[in-house]
């Protein structure tokens, strides 16, 4: 028994040593408190409430925050191998920026100058994007059509589930091939085999020749299944009748040469483009890093914006402990005063009545925590949002709430302990 006291009675110290000038018996202090407390265990309850909650919502906030950070960052992984993507710039209209990706800068001779000159690069595709209506008998589904090259697959780590790839023929020669991904296979065939019907695209009509395994949602809302694959030199002139191309996908030959190749391609494209020294890239690179990057101090943005959100609970449950701590002292005027009289110190009473509102706030938070782990748990469960529970998280939270049970604590303590014995036999 000595062995499990020690440590508390080490804590208490550390924790109360400062306030009261010596060490603390902190089983019978804590005994006294919850004798104390116990009388009233509806206003307990109801005081600890605030501290419960908030303690709750921070840990499932962030939780849940963790876990969509988690989602997205895995979500970018699996979008490709050593993925680099080129995107035109963007230009002025009206002393406006119309944003990346309003020019129309990059083009085929590009994507073969990337492949040929650049030695660390492994692959490139040519990307052509519009939306479309597929329609396949009395079936319709509106979704995104991209034209692709044949390396695209290998690119995103992508794996065909039915039949086949459209071959480097059948994308010299434009041929109205298309491979689906397995949402548009399931809306517009149900259980009927794809392979080898025939959809319209723009009233163009498409052979299906493969379906996609499922990638799943991107993380950020997306569906990446909901997409038609084509040769681009098909999308590209039949379906929107351009000639440059929306962006180009390009796999580095190992993640130490996402760099070199970078740079190899930035060199590349501005000598295709015949861009002087002084003039800046009428292009952008992203990597995945970048990507990860800026997903990720967005997402660290919203999680300390909801983490804000939910601590003011926290603040609101330790000006309720305070409240009601001062209401106590009122009502135990008269309790305090025979304690002084038959020999209690001043810091014997302001012991008690600090450890009461540190009981209290500690009491809260460990229900706070087992809440919110609970909830989040659930939120998990009904929405398939992968969440983590963080020790630190946990740890800190119930620290913070040790804190608010002595911040809004130390005053009514105080007060208890300033009274005037002769005052305070005399209250009624």
């Amino acid at each position: 028994m000595e062995v499990i006291r020690l440590p508390f009675q080490v804590l208490a110290w550390i924790i109360l040593g400062p306030l009261t000038g010596r060490g603390v018996d902190v089983w019978s202090v804590l005994r006294l408190a919850f004798v104390s407390l116990s009388r009233n265990k509806t206003r307990s309850f109801l005081t600890a409430l605030g501290i419960i909650i908030g303690v709750g919502s921070v840990i499932t906030m962030v939780g849940l925050g963790q876990g969509a950070y988690s989602s997205v960052q895995d979500s970018i992984s699996k979008m490709g191998t050593n993925l680099i993507m080129v995107l035109p710039g963007s230009h002025s209209q009206g002393g406006a920026r119309m944003g990346m990706g309003t020019t129309t800068t990059l083009n085929e001779a590009d994507a073969i100058a990337v492949q040929t000159q650049c030695p660390a690069v492994a692959l490139v595709s040519p990307v052509v994007r519009t939306t479309a209506q597929a329609v396949f008998a009395s079936q319709n589904w509106t979704t995104s059509v991209m034209g692709v090259g044949a390396d695209f697959l290998r690119i995103r780590n992508w794996e065909l589930d039915q039949g086949r790839f459209f071959t480097p023929m059948e994308l010299r020669n434009g041929a109205k091939v298309c491979v689906l991904g397995s949402t548009v296979a399931e809306n517009l065939f149900g259980a009927v085999n794809p392979v080898g019907r025939m959809i319209r695209l723009k009233k163009l009509p498409f052979e299906v020749i493969g379906v996609l395994q499922s990638k799943g949602g991107s993380g950020l809302g997306q569906d990446q299944d909901d997409v038609i694959l084509a040769p681009f030199p098909t999308v590209q002139r039949r379906m929107l009748g351009i000639t440059f191309l929306h962006m180009l996908m390009v796999s580095a030959t190992g993640d130490d040469t996402v760099d070199q190749a970078q740079e190899e391609i930035r060199a590349v494209l501005r000598r295709q483009h015949r861009l002087e020294e002084r003039e800046d890239d009428d292009f952008s690179i992203r990597t995945q890093a970048d990507i990860a990057a800026m997903a990720g101090s967005t997402l660290a943005i919203v999680n300390l914006l909801l983490g804000s959100i939910a601590s003011v609970s926290l603040l609101v449950g330790g000006i309720g402990i305070m409240n009601i701590m001062l209401v106590s002292v009122t009502e135990r005027t008269r309790e305090i005063g025979i304690r002084m009289a038959i020999g209690a110190k001043s810091r014997d009473i302001l012991t008690q009545f600090l450890v009461e509102a540190m009981s209290l706030s500690c009491v809260g938070g460990i229900i706070g925590i087992a809440g919110g782990i609970g909830l989040t748990h659930l939120i998990s469960r009904f929405t398939e949002w992968p969440v983590f529970i963080s020790l630190p998280v946990i740890a800190i939270a119930v620290g913070f709430s040790a804190l608010v049970g002595i911040f809004f604590g130390l005053y009514p303590a105080w007060k208890a302990a300033h009274l005037d014995p002769i005052e305070a036999l005399r209250f009624e």
